[in-house]
């Protein structure tokens, strides 16, 4: 009697505590008890069915999907996307021009004309030269080295040749031409310049203080212009001597290119 009351109270006790906090902790047994039994089935590799799809891979493999028809025993092949060829457009030729038949540049009539004075050895055809007086040559032509000059006592070019002569003695003109000036150089002393054309010109210097010519005088060849004077005092340690140079196209040139041999 004692023991179905004790069971009663007992049984009591149980549905309190069902109704009460019971009832959670029932569920959330249950809930485990699920997890459990799902974890079970994965691991087993049954599958598990969600939807309409099977998911009977449980190591996250990727699934590649075999055509139907197809082998599957095959490998799986990777799709290579197809790429249509871009039709390349050919461009149409656009129209060129027409050649000329003219030619591009004038000829040049002057190319071989000589009007422009042309070398030395067509000057000194054109016109007759003579030494414009005889002696021995006491310094030679040298721009393209240094001489010493004994009355200045350095080293220098030399634009012409020093023809040695007694004072006084006459100068003749070297060619025909035109006394292009007179003057009295600071260095070189009186000279006298007579140009022959073409670019061409002659100089006397160390000349006595009063020339027999003037500027614009028309002189033939052989004509004397002057007497050799003491007039160049950057050259006075020399003996008497008549300083000759020739200038094409203002520069310096040698006078033996233009003299006969003696």
């Amino acid at each position: 009697m004692k023991d179905k009351k004790n069971n009663k109270a007992l049984a009591r006790r149980i549905g309190d505590f069902l109704a009460g906090k019971g009832f959670y902790v029932v569920l959330v047994i249950c809930t485990a008890v699920i997890g459990i039994s799902a974890w079970v089935l994965l691991s087993a590799g049954n599958p598990l069915e969600l939807g309409d799809q099977t998911v009977s891979n449980p190591t996250n493999t990727p699934v590649i999907a075999t055509p139907s028809g197809a082998d599957a025993s095959a490998e799986p092949t990777a799709a290579t996307p197809s790429v249509e060829p871009t039709p390349s457009v050919k461009p149409s030729p656009s129209p060129s021009a027409a050649p000329s038949t003219e030619p591009s540049t004038a000829p040049n009539n002057n190319a071989s004309s000589g009007e422009d004075g042309g070398s030395e050895q067509v000057m000194s055809d054109k016109l007759l030269f003579v030494w414009p007086l005889m002696g021995s040559i006491e310094t030679m032509y040298a721009v393209d080295e240094l001489v010493y000059n004994e009355t200045m006592g350095d080293w220098r070019t030399h634009d012409g040749i020093d023809i040695a002569g007694k004072l006084g003695t006459r100068v003749m003109a070297a060619a025909d031409g035109v006394v292009a000036d007179v003057y009295a150089d600071d260095f070189l002393g009186t000279t006298v310049v007579i140009d022959h054309g073409a670019g061409l010109m002659s100089v006397y210097a160390n000349l006595e203080s009063v020339p027999v010519v003037e500027q614009g005088d028309q002189v033939a060849m052989g004509a004397v212009i002057g007497e050799i004077g003491e007039t160049a005092i950057g050259e006075a340690s020399l003996p008497a001597h008549l300083h000759f140079a020739m200038i094409k196209d203002e520069h310096p040139v040698d006078p033996a290119n233009y003299l006969p041999q003696k």
